[in-house]
């Protein structure tokens, strides 16, 4: 079968493109599935890099997101058909790993997983949105509703709203009632995501996005008289954003982190948590019931798993990562085999 397989950790030019990978043989509780759509995640960047305290098995085809039809199975697997079409939720809960990472993923035609990784998708449900659904929008979901607890009526300010996990977080949070406000790069994307549901548009890359933000919405002081700024945060990125997205918090206001895509160890502010008595809630990956919910929603129509306009065939397959990396797409990236 042809695979993008990741030879050595490095930059994108460690991809190389086997036309005669093997094909994948299903093991006891196993299925065979090909392969429709491979959706991009950060973490497949951190796979490629090499992340310290983690032994990556090279070679490897990567690829955490994916969806596909099932065309073999073990012959102990008697949930799934051939022809089921199924999302894989690519933690593997019972014996551990990492789709994409602790085994072969999703950039190839063919891939095998357990049975128990699967999960069946209505017939209306396209395979991109699908496999959009587990990694980022799972993640999503689980920081969102189950940790960050949105309430209707809140004021919600999701930075970094473009890609696969804000876009999501722009939908949940306006389906739990919250009026929202979403800051990428641009003015194009800030239309797409007004498009979404987000009542206001911040473009972080014209100008003082925390000065402006303020200006709409006030900010956080001690004392009676002024109880301005916004109820939550949602801030994956880290970096320099952490300590100016703080600021944007009211009194007893939350901030949301799942992630740090620019940054682990950024500067902080501690006089600003006391003095505001803020609260920072961390969540970690997604649960089965998660992905579950999402399904649901996307069922219902409540909600649109986004997808970036441009789908990349499994030769360009490190194109689409050089895309990810420039943060030059709105929604989830799309490598279709």
């Amino acid at each position: 079968m042809k695979a993008v397989v990741l030879k050595e950790h490095g930059g994108n030019e460690q991809f190389v493109f086997d036309a005669h990978y093997p094909d994948p043989e299903p093991g006891t509780g196993d299925v065979v599935l090909r392969v429709r759509a491979c959706t991009l995640n950060y973490h497949d960047i951190f796979t490629r890099n090499g992340m310290p305290g983690i032994k990556v098995p090279l070679p490897l085809v990567i690829g955490i997101d994916l969806a596909g039809e099932v065309v073999a199975r073990a012959a102990d697997v008697t949930d799934f058909s051939i022809g089921d079409r199924v999302v894989v939720d690519p933690i593997d809960r019972v014996n551990g790993g990492l789709m994409g990472e602790a085994f072969d993923g999703g950039f190839a035609e063919y891939v095998r997983v357990p049975a128990h990784m699967l999960v069946k998708i209505d017939d209306a449900l396209s395979f991109a949105a699908a496999a959009a659904i587990p990694c980022a929008y799972g993640t999503a979901y689980r920081m969102m509703m189950t940790r960050g607890r949105v309430q209707p009526g809140e004021t919600v300010f999701v930075l970094g709203a473009s890609g696969g996990v804000g876009s999501c977080c722009v939908q949940l949070a306006k389906a739990a009632g919250a009026s929202v406000i979403a800051a990428a790069s641009s003015d194009e994307k800030l239309q797409r995501l007004k498009a979404l549901g987000a009542d206001v548009g911040i473009n972080y890359a014209a100008g003082d996005w925390v000065r402006d933000t303020q200006a709409r919405f006030g900010r956080a002081r001690v004392g009676p008289r002024d109880q301005g700024g916004v109820d939550v945060v949602v801030n994956f990125t880290g970096g320099d954003t952490w300590t100016k997205s703080l600021r944007l918090l009211r009194k007893d206001g939350r901030i949301l982190t799942c992630g740090a895509t620019a940054g682990y160890d950024p500067k902080e502010d501690l006089r600003l948590i006391w003095t505001f008595e803020l609260n920072i809630i961390g969540s970690n990956g997604w649960g089965r019931e998660d992905v579950h919910a999402l399904l649901a929603m996307a069922r219902e129509g409540r909600l649109k798993p986004e997808i970036h306009h441009e789908r990349f065939p499994l030769k360009r397959a490190a194109e689409a990562m050089a895309a990810l990396e420039s943060r030059a797409f709105f929604g989830k990236i799309v490598v279709e085999p």
